[in-house]
């Protein structure tokens, strides 16, 4: 009966027509990462609402910090989920549970690495990066108990990662439904009732975790087959771990170094005063909305590239990367657009100051209108890490979008310091490095044809 029911949730990626597949799971995925932002969205205004402003400001300055320690092993993930999902097309049963127990043990080790940097690194860090007296406590505060749920927060990853890999996007879906259901409800439980502040908030989001966590490793436990989770099988294989790590560290570093550039960027916003930089978060948050949802084609195309290298349907590549790109550009146009048009109407929610919105605005018509090529530039990123190919992107990612929009900060926008001529670095980056990342796959794909 187990076995039906995990069969039920699998896709089959290697035969049959593609698109209702690939819509099938991504559009899983999709609502995953938006009730995430959803969910992270009720934590800042639970506690910005009743535990003050510098409780707000202590969950605030936390997240670019955090992005950067985390995402290194995050990036892993991808890599275990490529090697999942090759094996897996592949018919390779015994090399597929090898690598789900080096991964879930690798997740597990991580994550008690993340958490004692985080824990002893948060002060010293924040410190360095200027955060005012009034708030570094309760950053620190925040920090420290957030990080003591990290072994759980990445076993939850990987584990997603590993039946992604399979096909299934609906049983994280589920997980991520309950656990964020009882985040919010403990989140005012502990900061209303309990006066908790941002104690409340980080125990709650770690609370949380546990449970999602849970039910994650309790449907790996309870499959059958390859995918089965034996703690007692639990051991470090090496060469799993070499080529998970292969994969799965250049697209961690990408990440961590995005996290670096996206830093310089917001210097650059902050120069035109607090109006600006509040128009500009505010615009940001709604372009989240936008951006994880297409960037659930790109994990698609992940999953869906690895299955069919493994089980050497070639041809099925090439198709999966068309319909993927017609896929998300579809979803950026629509989604894009339409949060530009209604764009006064969502920074209203933010903001009812007329400068603020005029500023959000500003950006959304340069940012959203044109985030279709962020999509592809992702998807062709994910068609290439699917191929095995981790170090190529990273490094055309980073020259391409990272080092491109540096040095338009230092050439164009120094000779014309405007946020107009500032924000289309983004669309002129992605767009270039997209082109640059095709003209990649198209070498990829005739290597692999011509070597097998």
């Amino acid at each position: 009966m187990e076995k039906k029911i995990q069969k039920s949730y699998e896709i089959d990626m290697c035969n049959g027509p593609l698109l209702g597949k690939i819509m099938l799971f991504t559009l899983p995925l999709m609502l995953s990462g938006i009730l995430q932002l959803l969910f992270n969205a009720a934590d800042v205004v639970v506690v910005g609402r009743f535990a003050g402003n510098e409780a707000l400001a202590a969950v605030g300055s936390t997240g670019a910090l955090t992005n950067l320690l985390v995402n290194l092993f995050i990036g892993m993930s991808v890599g275990a989920n490529v090697l999942v999902a090759r094996y897996y097309g592949g018919k390779q049963e015994e090399e597929v549970s090898r690598t789900v127990h080096t991964s879930m043990l690798v997740s597990a080790a991580g994550g008690i690495i993340l958490a004692v940097l985080g824990i002893v690194l948060a002060k010293p860090l924040l410190l360095l990066m200027d955060t005012p007296d009034n708030v570094i406590n309760h950053s620190v505060l925040y920090m420290r108990i957030y990080f003591l749920g990290m072994p759980v927060m990445l076993i939850f990853n990987f584990g997603s990662a590993i039946l992604r890999a399979v096909g299934d996007t609906r049983r994280p879906l589920f997980y991520l439904i309950i656990a964020g259901v009882i985040n919010v409800a403990l989140n005012l439980w502990f900061v209303i009732g309990f006066h908790m502040g941002v104690a409340g908030v980080a125990l709650a989001t770690v609370i949380s975790q546990c449970v999602s966590t849970a039910l994650i490793v309790r449907s790996l436990i309870k499959s059958e087959g390859c995918l089965r989770l034996c703690p007692e099988r639990l051991c470090m294989d090496w060469e799993k771990f070499g080529k998970i790590a292969a994969i799965g560290l250049p697209a961690g570093l990408q990440g961590s170094l995005f996290s670096i550039s996206n830093v310089l960027i917001q210097s650059s916003v902050n120069s035109f005063g607090s109006v600006a930089m509040a128009g500009n978060t505010a615009a940001s948050n709604i372009e989240s909305f936008v951006y994880v949802a297409m960037n659930s084609v790109h994990q698609t195309a992940v999953s869906f590239t690895g299955q069919n290298l493994g089980g050497r349907q070639y041809d099925r590549i090439r198709k999966i990367l068309i319909e993927c790109l017609l896929f998300v550009t579809a979803i950026g146009l629509v989604l894009g657009n339409g949060a530009f048009l209604l764009g006064r109407q969502f920074l209203g929610f933010y903001s009812a100051d007329a400068e603020v919105i005029s500023y959000g605005l500003l950006r959304m018509k340069i940012i959203c209108t044109w985030y279709f090529w962020c999509g592809i530039m992702d998807v062709l990123v994910g068609s290439i890490r699917g191929l095995g190919y981790a170090v190529m992107p990273m490094i055309v990612s980073l020259l391409g979008a990272c080092a491109f929009r540096v040095v338009w900060i230092y050439t164009f926008f120094a000779w014309d310091r405007t946020l107009q001529t500032l924000y289309i670095s983004y669309p002129i980056s992605w767009a270039l490095t997209a082109a640059a990342h095709l003209i990649c796959f198209i070498a990829v794909y005739r290597k692999m044809k011509v070597k097998n």
